[in-house]
């Protein structure tokens, strides 16, 4: 079969959803009205609640919630059960789940004064839900920054050709927002002359690397991520993140067209096994994908800053579906790419490069540069420029993850946390905390122990999110079961995931060496948290009279 017949099948799948199936649950669940002012406006601090136009707060909240995850996820679920099982869950998992996720997070925090998630559910749930909620999701957050901050600092370590065009983004997204905001330049000129300026700075990178140590880029984006998240976000995270939303674009348009020039075969497995290295394909399929489907990180993000710069109601679909939707663009494309583009585990001699089980070995960061690199190779951008463009992108969005994570932990941990304390709930204290743990976490590498349970931790996250909407929207006698229904799911897939990573795997090393021991206990709070939290959130929304469908 040819890539590019499901390339082209399942963007009109995504324009349908958008254009047909969202705007039924608009109409029906959240009914936006312009009439009401967001809290962009009523709140307006100029810091973090700055009413923001709609092109820049799109990228920056695409930019928040892409990170890592739409291609890493895919790329691992690939590897381990072939394309077929990926490819059913990316394009429906985005359709019926995530898209409900991360508008109706979206629109429920601008309704209730921009407060994050967890706050929400103290008031739809109960307080007991709000503070395990809280508590489980701040601590998610420093794990987040620990092993985003690890990740850039060992991508510039090893490819330090693209060190001048990442920090050179931060200065130029500084100049942008000052541009934009106080100078009042128009966005498209502005825009346009940041990327020609961004193309001089590609060039000085390949033509001037900075050859630095891991520990040297790790501080130096410590340090930047908690300047960068208490500063106001229209001056830096804002335009930063909408440049990087121009960077993905350019990349999933090139990288579209050049599948289309490249034309290729799927050579790669539909399926392999159902268990593959110890690895069942269902519950861990849905922990595996998680960005390109759905994903916890996603209402975190809409709840916590993408509320405080909403302009107007009826622009929240094309924030949080938009969004949703252009995730799923992305995860379809990199499934394509790594199954088509690059030979599964044989490739002719001339092509000996491209075989995606030797790059496997490297990572699936060095996997998708070269599956990207290869695609647009077919329009005649040099190899070495379509790889290292491709390892840029993914680079870009981990940055922008970074400091809007630290920026979430800060507001997760003054509202929910101590909110009664003056000084620790001080922003540039707060940032500081969340900072300083991560800092713990990285420098005694105990992220390496944690972070195989994060998967889980994330998707947890997702379901009691959708309860928490669930039972907002029921409580105004709206329908129930477009939200419910992914809510009891992703509920059911998660507490399974971990009740295999629990029973099946960390428990065998139980007592017998630290990290499966930390592992279980984490697997074990994880799984009460999640049913407690659940089991409550049923018995509420269960009890409210809300419509059927």
């Amino acid at each position: 079969m040819n890539a590019v017949w499901i390339l082209l099948l399942g963007i009109l799948w995504y324009l349908f959803v958008y254009f047909v199936y969202a705007k039924v649950v608009d109409k029906k669940v959240v009914v936006p009205d312009d009439s009401r002012k967001p809290p962009a406006y009523t709140l307006n601090d100029g810091v973090d609640y700055v009413p923001s136009p709609t092109p820049v707060l799109f990228g920056h909240h695409f930019s928040s919630i892409a990170g890592a995850g739409p291609i890493v996820g895919p790329i691992l679920a690939y590897s381990l059960f072939g394309w077929g099982a990926a490819l059913l869950w990316i394009l429906l998992g985005t359709a019926f789940i995530g898209i409900i996720h991360d508008y109706f997070s979206l629109m429920t925090s601008v309704r209730n004064e921009g407060l994050s998630i967890t706050e929400i559910s103290g008031k739809t749930i109960s307080p007991t839900a709000k503070w395990m909620f809280s508590i489980f999701v701040w601590l998610s957050l420093i794990l987040i920054i620990a092993v985003f901050a690890v990740i850039t600092a060992k991508t510039l370590e090893s490819k330090p050709e693209i060190a001048i065009p990442t920090l050179g983004l931060i200065v130029l997204a500084l100049l942008f927002g000052l541009a934009v905001y106080r100078l009042k330049w128009k966005l498209i000129p502005s825009t346009i002359v940041a990327w020609i300026i961004l193309f001089i700075l590609v060039d000085l990178g390949y033509k001037y690397p900075i050859v630095a140590s891991f520990n040297v880029w790790f501080y130096i984006f410590l340090i930047y991520s908690f300047i960068a998240s208490s500063i106001p976000v229209w001056l830096l995270l804002q335009p930063r993140d909408y440049l990087s939303m121009t960077i993905l674009f350019v990349g999933l348009f090139v990288g579209y067209l050049g599948m289309f020039f490249l034309h290729p075969e799927i050579n790669g497995p539909i399926h392999t096994t159902f268990i593959s290295k110890g690895t069942p394909l269902v519950p861990m399929l849905f922990v595996i994908i998680a960005c390109g489907a759905i994903s916890g990180f996603h209402s975190l993000v809409a709840s916590g800053t993408s509320s405080k710069q909403l302009k107007k109601e009826s622009h929240g679909k094309i924030i949080g579906v938009g969004g949703m939707i252009s995730e799923g663009i992305l995860a379809l494309l990199v499934l394509m790419l790594v199954s088509s583009s690059l030979f599964w585990d044989k490739a002719p001699s001339a092509l000996s490069k491209f075989v995606f089980k030797d790059l496997m070995k490297q990572g699936p960061i060095v996997t998708f540069g070269n599956a990207f690199g290869r695609a647009v190779h077919a329009l005649g951008i040099p190899l070495n420029i379509g790889v290292a463009f491709g390892i840029l992108m993914l680079n870009a969005f981990v940055l922008t993850s970074l400091d809007t994570s630290v920026r979430l932990s800060r507001f997760v941990f003054q509202e929910a946390l101590v909110k009664n304390n003056k000084f620790l709930s001080n922003r540039w204290v707060a940032g500081f905390v969340g900072v300083f743990f991560a800092y713990i976490l990285a420098a005694t590498k105990s992220w390496n122990v944690i972070w195989p349970i994060f998967g889980s931790a994330n998707q947890l996250i997702a379901a009691l999110s959708l309860f928490t909407v669930t039972a907002y929207f029921v409580g105004f006698k709206k329908p129930k079961l477009y939200s419910y229904i992914p809510a009891l799911f992703m509920w059911f897939v998660t507490e399974s995931a971990l009740f295999y990573l629990l029973f099946f795997k960390y428990i065998k090393g139980f007592g017998k060496n630290a990290g499966d021991t930390i592992l279980s206990l984490v697997a074990i709070i994880l799984f009460l948290l999640g049913l407690i939290v659940g089991i409550e959130a049923i018995k509420v929304i269960n009890k409210k009279k809300g419509l059927e469908g």
